[in-house]
């Protein structure tokens, strides 16, 4: 349509173009910006964007994750953060108030806009969320694929959360537990991960309209399968439940 348009309007002189002067332009941007910044969000009903509201932690279970993940952290005293899967960023949040720079991604739109809005709303900084599926991430972008990173490039932190989403990458999208580790380990030197066995309900949901043909997905397969790339510096049971956070660290590649 646009050269056809074109076409058609070749060789027609053109009308004496009527100009704002700035006065009118600055009044024209300002309405723009006050227009969009007034509109709603749209709220999609997505697999995960009330995640927290129909999770099967408890009380118990979620606070003693946090109080773990929250002792960790304290260990670390990681300067960045990236939170893989965080959905609404409640431990994005954690890891920022004590001192890091977070990077805060999900894939679920409304995850992240819920995420988005509590920073705005407490004027968080040193906060990003980002949706980003870890899938299919943001490529190099640009000339020669060099003027823009890829999300692997620029997510890359002293720490890498990995919470509640080890069985969707492995189970629902066929993943090995091996390129998961290698992807881990890629992204940076400490990874704090949480392994949700297959007796938990989240994973019994993904499992309950296919075959499981997940032999390997069992605590010994996941430890086997990142010693690979990890030590493991400590492995602890999340109080009334049956996950299982891990503190890894990177070994050196020969």
């Amino acid at each position: 349509m646009h050269a056809r348009l074109q076409r058609q309007h070749e060789g027609v002189a053109k009308k004496p173009e009527a100009r704002l002067d700035a006065t009118g332009m600055a009044g024209l941007i300002d309405s723009l910006v006050r227009t969009v910044r007034g509109l709603p969000a749209p709220k999609p009903k997505t697999q995960w964007g009330d995640y927290y509201d129909h999770t099967n932690y408890n009380k118990q279970a979620f606070d003693d994750k946090a109080r773990i993940v929250g002792e960790f952290l304290d260990q670390l005293k990681p300067r960045r953060v990236l939170d893989l899967g965080a959905n609404d960023g409640s431990f994005s949040r954690l890891a920022q108030e004590k001192g890091a720079l977070v990077l805060s991604c999900d894939i679920d739109p409304v995850a992240v806009e819920s995420n988005y809005q509590q920073m705005k709303a407490a004027r968080e900084r040193n906060f990003v969320p980002l949706l980003i599926d870890l899938t299919n991430p943001s490529p190099a972008m640009g000339w020669a694929n060099a003027e823009r990173e890829s999300f692997t490039e620029r997510a890359k932190s002293d720490v890498v959360l990995n919470l509640a989403l080890i069985h969707h990458l492995a189970i629902a999208n066929n993943l090995p537990l091996g390129m998961v580790a290698d992807y881990c380990a890629s992204l940076g030197p400490v990874l704090i991960i949480e392994f949700v066995p297959k007796s938990d309900s989240q994973v019994k949901r993904l499992l309950a309209t296919r075959e499981d043909i997940f032999a390997d997905y069992t605590p010994e397969g996941f430890e086997k399968a990142f010693a690979v790339r990890f030590d493991v510096t400590a492995k602890v049971p999340v109080a009334d439940s049956e996950r299982l956070m891990y503190l890894m660290t990177r070994k050196a590649q020969p």
